[in-house]
């Protein structure tokens, strides 16, 4: 259902229809709000990567569930995905991104209160209801790219990610204090970097809540709408240009649902393949904040990389740099932290260029009267991807090892080149890469 506009198209709506001066102005403010956000997001998106799976083995104490954290969270992500894209198609970015972190801080409060009270039904109640807050922090990068131009728009999302790298790194290097934290307070040292989560996305909501007034989607909308109404009342009319290319929309899909769950499938197990092979908790959080910032990091150089080189390209890199980050992961040493750490960045790396390259294919293949409504569907898709690899990890770990596990990973990576090859055999997905993206 498009966005309703009617009765919003006030004073300050109607001005940025018809001022680009106005909307550039928005364009840059909307970034602003989305970098403040996502430095809180990152920080909370960060507890659940690197101690779920080990506060899940302190409590059940068997390793072939410890993948079930990752897939619970993630599951819940696809579920808030879902109802963050309809509700911010509905009444605007605004109040689905706030909701949509408000939420996930609730999830990481009752995360607290199951360690607390060494209750397993609670930690998985609540890492589901976390999962809303990773799906938002993934959605908000959307939010950037309403009012960019099409050359703009992967360095939009690349602004975005970049910024939830301080929170993203600081999380996981902050795992010792907040456990020592959480320890004076009688609480399991496990669950303080959740402490850290839940200030974080509640923090991460405010901003949008307080913050994104006019809403980018709203206004970007209503552009839409005028120009579509242009073009009806011109003596000659011009086509107007489709709602969705479903076809550029299941390329992007698939290059972002790949990376997601070769990522997260290896991530998920490398705190615990860590842990057992005499690593401390600094150790693990010190990998995990080199792969997180690998993820977000380089986000600038990517933006414009995908902006100027092309979505296929880059594409390429994507699958390329995953399958070199499994072979590293599945040959490192096991008492080798530098190695795992090349391995992780590699990772991290690797799911940056997937999901910069396949953000902006989505973003391309949608107009603002729809676009919120398939972004969600499509994070659905995304998380529903990373709980079938955090769960399946587990067991894969258990029954084989964790360098079976990288190896499986890096190498459904390369499924992304036959998709993107078959994408640019087709002319109208192949015409619209190389014309308008300057794919190579």
């Amino acid at each position: 259902m498009a966005l309703e506009t009617n009765g919003r198209r006030g004073v300050d709506v109607q001005g940025y229809i018809d001022s680009p001066d106005m909307q550039r102005r928005l364009y840059k403010k909307t970034l602003l709000i989305v970098v403040m956000s996502q430095v809180f997001g990152g920080a909370g998106l960060a507890a659940g990567v690197t101690v779920g799976a080990l506060l899940a083995h302190e409590m059940l104490r068997t390793e072939g569930l410890a993948g079930v954290p990752s897939a619970l969270f993630t599951l819940g992500s696809a579920v808030a995905a879902l109802l963050v894209g309809r509700v911010s198609q509905r009444v605007g970015r605004r109040w689905g991104l706030s909701a949509g972190f408000l939420v996930g801080g609730i999830g990481a409060l009752g995360v607290v209160l199951a360690a607390v009270n060494d209750s397993i039904w609670l930690l998985f109640t609540s890492l589901f209801i976390y999962g809303s807050g990773t799906a938002t922090n993934l959605q908000a990068r959307y939010a950037g790219t309403d009012l960019a131009m099409p050359t703009q728009r992967a360095t939009a999302i690349s602004i975005a990610m970049v910024s939830t790298t301080f929170g993203a790194i600081a999380g996981p290097t902050m795992v010792g204090v907040m456990g020592q934290f959480a320890a004076t307070l009688g609480i399991p040292a496990l669950a303080g970097p959740f402490i850290l989560a839940a200030a974080a996305y509640i923090l991460a909501g405010l901003v949008f809540l307080i913050f994104l007034r006019p809403d980018p989607l709203i206004v970007a909308t209503a552009i839409a709408e005028a120009r579509k109404t242009d073009q009806n009342n011109l003596p000659v009319k011009t086509e107007n240009a489709p709602a969705v290319d479903q076809r550029l929309i299941a390329v992007g899909a698939t290059v972002m649902v790949l990376t997601q769950v070769v990522m997260i499938a290896i991530m998920t197990m490398t705190p615990l393949h860590m842990k057992g092979h005499g690593h401390g908790l600094g150790d693990v959080g010190l990998v995990i904040g080199i792969h997180i910032g690998s993820m977000y990091l380089p986000s600038l150089v990517t933006g414009v990389l995908v902006d100027k080189v092309g979505r296929t390209a880059m594409s390429f890199a994507a699958g390329g740099t995953l399958l070199t980050a499994g072979i590293v992961a599945a040959t490192a040493p096991a008492d080798s932290m530098p190695i795992l750490a090349i391995a992780l960045g590699l990772l991290g790396l690797g799911w940056n260029f997937g999901l910069i390259s396949g953000t902006a294919l989505i973003v391309d293949a949608t107009q603002p009267g729809t676009r919120a409504k398939v972004q969600g569907t499509i994070d659905v898709l995304i998380a529903l991807a990373g709980a079938t690899g955090g769960g399946l990890s587990g067991m894969v770990v258990a029954q084989t090892s964790y360098g079976t596990l990288a190896l499986i990973g890096g190498t459904l990576s390369l499924l992304l080149i036959p998709v993107v090859v078959w994408s640019r055999g087709r002319g109208k997905v192949g015409a619209l890469l190389d014309k308008k993206l300057g794919a190579g």
